[in-house]
């Protein structure tokens, strides 16, 4: 099924389904999978290994002959001519994130770029407006990763972006099958983001006893961590470890991703942070990217129907 938005339509698309850009997880075999079920993927940067994020764009080109797009996470960028070399090797979409979107807005749009900016409040999306992006991605606290520390819900901060900007929006946060698509278009959103799904799917690079841990997890099995700093915060898997920074602080949250390789490749869940969203209480199996695609698509269609039926 292919649904026509303004987002598939600035980013010819054929499902307005964007995949989250996470760090060393979104590269070329996950992030061509989702671009060839019809989705956006995008190739993330947060790892800061550019040199390795060069190779991951040529390799997009190999792999899918779909739009596919690149992720800046700014506080993460030590280069900035990664932002030259997006321009230069035809990227036509960019999503900026984790910084000011002034940065970068400018000059992408000026080489033709459509830029969306990740945003976790209203006054966060009034300002990329500002800079003039093409759209936003409103990112619910309940969603993995990196966080406000005043973190506001989904169903709270979409429609309150919705009914204050005029640019497409893109719901991200407790996304992962066709109703909660439809609830996110129900508060005004145009398509949807999806993290923590894409990372427990067949695809995902990530080692077994991650995705095994977010199948059997309740939605009250992740933590918020660092809300009072320094640094930022951050909602993961609830471990041993997370536990014990949730409950006694950390000096220095950034130290705890010392481990990162060993906890996403190695399986070692205790080895630093597992960041993952609350809809891991949802998720069941571990599903081919397209197959999770598609079947968010008929879920959609058939959720839209069913409440079009209703009596008033």
């Amino acid at each position: 099924m292919a649904l026509q938005t303004r987002i598939t339509e600035m980013l010819g698309i054929e499902k307005p389904i964007i995949q989250a850009a996470m760090g060393w997880i979104a590269r070329s075999p996950l992030s061509s999978a989702f671009s060839n079920a019809g989705g956006m993927g995008i190739i993330e940067t947060s790892s800061g290994e550019l040199d390795a994020i060069r190779g991951e764009i040529t390799k997009m080109r190999e792999l899918t002959d779909k739009p596919f797009g690149v992720n800046v996470a700014q506080a993460f960028v030590r280069d900035p001519g990664i932002v030259q070399f997006i321009i230069d090797n035809g990227v036509k979409f960019v999503t900026t994130s984790a910084g000011n979107p002034k940065k970068y807005t400018g000059q992408l749009k000026e080489a033709g770029l459509t830029v969306f900016h990740v945003v976790p409040s209203l006054k966060a999306a009034l300002g990329a407006i500002e800079a003039g992006v093409d759209g936003l991605i409103v990112e619910g606290g309940e969603g993995g990763g990196f966080k406000n520390p005043k973190d506001v819900a989904s169903m709270v901060l979409i429609p309150q972006v919705c009914e204050a900007v005029d640019v497409p929006v893109v719901a991200a946060g407790g996304i992962m099958d066709g109703g909660s698509m439809a609830a996110a278009f129900a508060l005004g959103a145009e398509g949807v983001l999806m993290g923590t799904r894409i990372l427990s799917s067949a695809e995902s690079p990530v080692h077994q006893n991650w995705k095994d841990a977010i199948v059997n997890a309740d939605a009250t099995d992740t933590v918020f961590l660092n809300r009072d700093g320094p640094g930022p915060a951050l909602r993961a898997l609830r471990t041993e470890r997370t536990t014990r920074i949730e409950q006694e602080g950390v000096e220095n949250i950034f130290g705890e991703f010392a481990g990162t390789q060993d906890v996403y490749f190695g399986g070692d869940l205790e080895a630093g942070i597992a960041l993952t969203g609350q809809v891991a209480g949802r998720i069941k199996q571990v599903r081919p990217v397209a197959d999770i695609l598609n079947e968010t698509m008929e879920q959609f269609e058939a959720t839209v129907a069913r409440l079009a039926n209703l009596k008033t």
